[in-house]
């Protein structure tokens, strides 16, 4: 159904604005399936989730994948984490974009000193908290959400500090209402995100096409490669794979990485040919066919 992303600096009241929406939105007579995706659902120790970049970039992935596996039109994700990063934001926008569903931020504004002592709280509490050095960088590096940026927008703000945090404060109750509302073709105010060619998948008719023509290039990579290797490193021509199957045609000798990386190509162009054109092949005879076409092509006239 959509996509929530919570952002704020440390300790600003995140999770607890997740927990609110979340709350409100069980309240709704259709009870809508709602997940909340945050380090916590991985035992993620925040200190250590943060201690350097490539501890952060690892984090945002683990995220970012559990997302993607968890999109859908019939559920409510809300990614509970500091989604500080303009460019973070923006790639889980293109995975709302890519599932065909809407999107918002909901961002918890709340001044750097009122995070500073909330966090100081929990630590005296016992409670999970940022080490000061950690602290200190994830405010000095937060970049915070524009509206005028697509992926930020729509935006909901929410002040904490100022007016506490509940299921019935206006962000939250305006969050829900666009989350939830009818579309038809009259509204205006919420805004469902299509895929593009550039977000879609490669839409392969069948599970296993992919892996019938990955299965069925090597094996005309590894003929070629032996027909070679019996020719003394000689030109091939009037290779047959079998019946009712092209001959392979080469002009010249041809290394196994050229080959490789020929074979990836063609991969590559027949699975986003498919985005737009008829499927890729499901059996190995088509799969054999279409490459050795292509290596004609290519090589039958260097």
């Amino acid at each position: 159904m959509a996509l929530v992303v919570i952002c704020g600096q440390p300790c600003s009241g995140k999770s607890t604005a997740a927990s609110c929406l979340a709350e409100a939105l069980q309240d709704l007579e259709s009870k809508p399936a709602v997940r909340i995706v945050d380090e916590t659902s991985f035992h993620l120790d925040r200190n250590q989730s943060y201690a350097d970049m490539t501890a952060e970039k690892n984090l945002r992935g683990v995220l970012r994948s559990e997302v993607d596996r968890s999109l859908s039109k019939d559920t409510i994700i809300i990614v509970d984490s500091l989604n500080s990063i303009k460019g973070y934001r923006y790639e889980l926008w293109c995975l709302a974009r890519a599932a065909g569903i809407r999107n918002c931020v909901i961002y918890c504004d709340v001044e750097d000193t009122c995070c500073r002592r909330w966090n100081q709280e929990r630590n005296e509490k016992g409670e999970p908290a940022y080490n000061d050095k950690i602290f200190e960088d994830l405010v000095r590096r937060f970049e915070k959400p524009d509206r005028r940026n697509r992926w930020d927008s729509p935006l909901f703000e929410l002040l904490p500090a100022r007016d506490g945090l509940n299921k019935d404060s206006t962000a939250i109750v305006d969050a829900v209402s666009y989350l939830t509302k009818k579309v038809d073709s009259k509204t205006r105010d919420v805004k469902v995100l299509q895929p593009t060619i550039a977000t879609q998948s490669a839409r392969f008719s069948e599970a296993n096409s992919l892996y019938e023509m990955d299965r069925a290039t090597q094996e005309v990579t590894a003929a070629i490669v032996k027909a070679q290797s019996l020719a003394m490193g000689g030109t091939v021509n009037g290779l047959s794979l079998g019946p009712e199957l092209p001959t392979v045609n080469l002009s010249r000798s041809v290394g196994l990485p050229e080959l490789r990386r020929l074979r990836r190509t063609f991969i590559k162009l027949t699975g986003q040919s498919s985005l737009s054109g008829p499927p890729p092949p499901l059996d190995a005879d088509s799969a054999k066919r279409m490459f050795v076409d292509y290596l004609n092509r290519e090589l039958g006239n260097c």
